[in-house]
């Protein structure tokens, strides 16, 4: 009798290779998903219920090979699988969730991202396959290309997105590129947006600018201190007039008392000699 319990069991994660072990031939393939998946972890730190994989391999049928995106997010499964996380992402341990979005960077030596692996992606019914090309309006196959590109899946078919950035409302992000400086490198990122186009900003900005509006406020503080230093002596200064008047005040009337001293004296004395001084002009 034939044992057939194995039959049908389901390959593990271990039991496949993680990577088809092809090596990246420029940074960026690693670069600008991991920009991605940082930001996305803070962004989306509230949030259990997403996965973004970069490097990985995809098994969405245990009996063909993985499919390795630079990049891919998947939504609607666990953050994280227990302490040693995922090794690959395979469907049939996912409830067959699909990813939502693939990132795919054009590398030094083309590997189809405009025609086998869009035809794959497809295929596989992922919603939004984007694919960044550093290589884009230079003559050949890349000439009539844009630095992104973002394709959505509408009827089977995947169907180009116009605007830089693209906002998926699936996924309630935006997805786009621009000129900045990031790891000390300045050249064109591609970044999240939210759905006024206003870009997600990365760790370091956000330090940058938390150190900045803490600077504001300890500027703005010490401004008010100094404010109030400034009102505080202008009221002693205003308080050592008034005294200074006072005084100039007293002195005036000391000085009349004074005279007026003088004058009784005077007149004491003129009685005193037989001398009314009523009668002195």
């Amino acid at each position: 009798m034939v044992n057939t319990s194995n039959q049908h069991r389901l390959l593990t994660a271990e039991e496949l290779p993680h990577s088809d072990d092809t090596p990246v031939d420029n940074e960026l393939q690693n670069f600008i998903p991991n920009l991605l998946l940082n930001i996305l972890l803070d962004i989306w730190s509230a949030r259990p219920d997403w996965f973004f994989g970069v490097d990985m391999a995809v098994y969405h049928d245990q009996k063909k090979p993985a499919i390795v995106p630079d990049g891919f997010l998947a939504v609607g499964v666990p953050r994280y699988t227990g302490d040693g996380g995922r090794l690959s992402y395979l469907f049939w341990q996912e409830n067959n969730v699909v990813p939502l979005l693939v990132i795919e960077v054009v590398s030094h030596k083309y590997n189809g991202e405009y025609e086998d692996k869009l035809e794959s992606y497809q295929q596989l019914g992922v919603l939004y396959y984007v694919v960044y090309n550093l290589f884009a309006g230079r003559r050949g196959r890349h000439k009539n290309r844009q630095p992104l590109e973002v394709y959505k899946l509408v009827n089977n078919k995947y169907e180009l997105l116009t605007g830089n950035p693209v906002w998926m409302p699936e996924i309630e992000l935006g997805i786009g590129c621009e000129s900045h400086n990031y790891a000390d490198w300045e050249r064109e990122w591609v970044f999240w947006y939210d759905e006024n186009g206003h870009r997600f900003l990365t760790e370091r900005e956000k330090i940058a600018t938390a150190e900045a509006a803490m600077l504001q406020m300890s500027q703005e503080k010490e401004q008010e201190r100094q404010a109030k230093e400034q009102e505080r002596q202008a009221k002693e200064q205003e308080r050592q007039a008034k005294e200074q008047e006072r005084q100039a005040k007293e002195q005036e009337r000391q000085a009349k008392e004074q005279e007026r001293q003088a004058k009784e004296k005077l007149a004491a004395y003129l009685r005193a000699i037989g001398i009314n001084p009523d009668d002195i002009t």
